[in-house]
């Protein structure tokens, strides 16, 4: 009996050890997936850089007080580079991001022109400046894609017009021109890099009102004749931005 008595006793002490083991257990479960949090879009920032510009002139002279053209119109051109600064704010709303800016641009935008036949001199354009708003959709958390658009205003300089072998004989004066641009441009974030660094690459067009002013002789008198122009400017720019964010990390839906 006693044999059996501590045999029935170490048959309940095992099962009870056992189903402390299988009490004890923990089912295995995979933690769930969680999108790794992005820098928000939503802040404010400044940028420089730099790029390449082309303008197209439409001109020709013609008689103030008749009002008919002297010269056929002539189309000339320009080229040269520019450096940028400007300053912004965008808001993000899922993948929508809406903003506003200004730029100056600080310009060596020169090359021939040709209002008088036979006469011909360079002209050169050396600052413009722009504000204006932009849209954009981030096709990944990263980079944004947008259009842009405002008012812009330039500024060139005194042009002097040389004959053939006899130097200067007119001058042209400078000018500041109001004018309108549209663009599109991507921006994409170097978070990797350094936090709050992105780069962006915008073309821009911009179109100018029209320039009506008078030819003069090299002392600055008046001839009697004038000179209509109209501008339009593509560019290329590309800039570094750093944004001082206010909206923290952000998870997107994508």
């Amino acid at each position: 009996m006693k044999k059996i008595a501590l045999a029935l006793t170490a048959v309940v002490a095992m099962t009870g050890a056992a189903s402390a083991a299988d009490l004890a257990a923990r089912p295995y479960t995979k933690a769930p997936v969680v999108a790794a949090p992005i820098t928000s879009w939503t802040g404010c920032y400044l940028g420089g850089g730099g790029g390449a510009a082309m303008t197209n002139n439409d001109s020709n002279l013609y008689d103030p007080v008749a009002g008919v053209a002297l010269t056929s119109n002539v189309t000339t051109g320009a080229r040269g580079w520019f450096g940028t600064v400007q300053g912004g704010c965008d808001y993000q709303f899922q993948n929508w991001v809406v903003g506003a800016f200004a730029d100056y641009d600080f310009m060596d935008v020169h090359g021939d022109t040709a209002l008088f036949p036979g006469l011909s001199g360079q002209q050169k354009q050396d600052w413009q400046w722009a504000v204006g708003g932009r849209v954009g959709y981030l096709i990944l958390p990263q980079l944004l894609t947008y259009v842009s658009g405002g008012y812009t205003q330039a500024h060139w300089k005194d042009t002097t017009l040389n004959a053939l072998g006899f130097g200067p004989v007119l001058t042209s004066p400078g000018f500041t021109k109001s004018g309108w641009f549209i663009g599109t441009g991507d921006e994409y974030a170097l978070t990797t890099f350094l936090p709050g660094l992105f780069w962006k690459t915008e073309y821009r067009y911009s179109e100018f009102d029209r320039q009506n002013g008078p030819i003069n002789d090299t002392a600055g008198v008046f001839t009697g004749i004038n000179s209509t122009q109209k501008l339009r400017e593509h560019s290329v720019r590309s800039e570094l931005v750093y944004r001082f964010n206010w909206g923290g990390p952000l998870v997107a839906k994508y």
